[in-house]
């Protein structure tokens, strides 16, 4: 008997559009945030470190066509990879004049086999002409935006220091959606102070948006940010993993069999992590995942009333 697949893994819907192996190669586009230059705040999220949850390649010299050059050679070689997505990651990759995206994601399209965009950002940062220049680009190639929503929960969100509020995020949604735009929904798992119940809310949120993909993060502690000051004075405890697994697999219960899941949990870079150091041996969470999956007899979906894929 075959298995089947208990939720709609992101490696398979590329593999589905361009019959190969594709893979995302995260670039800093040498952008910075609203909650760091001091528009909203020079703070930054709790969890955010300095750069950005990204690379740092800017800052070493690395030109968006160099960042993309050198990912292309180690995908390739690791994956056997043939196509490739330009993944603007670092900061909010939408927060800057439309002339000078322009000229970053057409440098980064430039460049052999890269296929399509996917452009992490801000809720709050999505300026309408900067929408329509992203429909213009997915006229000819994938382009997914990516939003940090988090929380489906004002006052988490408060907590956190994210500077928007849950109906920023639907607002950005619908007005991606009505362009044709494919919208990415981050949200971290074990933010302070949130139960499952709340969670599992932020699920249920979103399969009601026209959202059609899913990250989730699992909220690690990095060096030099104030969720680590919260950590080492005993005021935040980071999820063991097999809490993790379980509210993975409760949260992916729960949102609709279409929506592409692009990610389960995050790689935080061993130099900078604090805790937990689970975090780190990333495959045993997955296999977790999927023995979860198995032992539950569940799929994405299911508790929504979606039939087994």
């Amino acid at each position: 008997m075959i298995p089947f697949k208990r939720y709609n893994d992101y490696n398979t819907y590329l593999r589905n559009i361009y019959g190969c192996r594709v893979q995302k190669i995260s670039v800093d586009a040498g952008l910075t945030c609203p909650n760091r230059d001091g528009t909203l705040s020079t703070a930054g999220c709790i969890y955010c470190n300095a750069r950005g949850s990204g690379t740092g390649a800017h800052a070493g010299g690395l030109s968006i066509t160099d960042q993309l050059l050198k990912g292309k050679a180690a995908l390739s070689r690791r994956y056997k990879a043939k196509k490739f997505i330009a993944y603007f990651q670092s900061f909010s990759n939408t927060y800057a004049p439309v002339s000078k995206l322009r000229r970053l994601y057409d440098e980064a399209l430039a460049v052999d086999d890269i296929v399509g965009l996917s452009i992490g950002t801000r809720p709050d940062c999505v300026a309408e002409p900067v929408l329509d220049l992203l429909a213009d680009y997915a006229d000819d190639h994938l382009v997914w935006i990516e939003y940090g929503l988090q929380s489906g929960h004002d006052a988490t969100l408060a907590l956190i220091n994210r500077g928007h509020d849950v109906a920023c995020f639907q607002k950005a949604v619908d007005s991606a959606h009505a362009r044709g735009l494919k919208v990415c929904a981050h949200v971290i798992l074990g933010l302070p102070q949130e139960t499952r119940a709340q969670m599992i809310a932020t699920a249920r949120f979103l399969a009601d948006l026209p959202v059609a993909g899913v990250k989730l993060h699992l909220l690690y502690v990095v060096r030099d940010t104030p969720l680590e000051r919260l950590h080492r004075a005993g005021t935040y405890h980071c999820l063991s993993q097999a809490v993790y697994v379980e509210l993975v697999c409760d949260f992916l219960e729960r949102l609709p069999k279409q929506v592409v899941i692009q990610r389960l949990t995050g790689d935080p870079h061993r130099a900078e992590l604090v805790a937990p150091q689970w975090s780190l041996r990333k495959r045993e969470t997955l296999d977790m995942i999927k023995t979860a999956f198995e032992e539950r007899n569940t799929w994405q979906g299911k508790r929504l009333g979606c039939s087994r894929p």
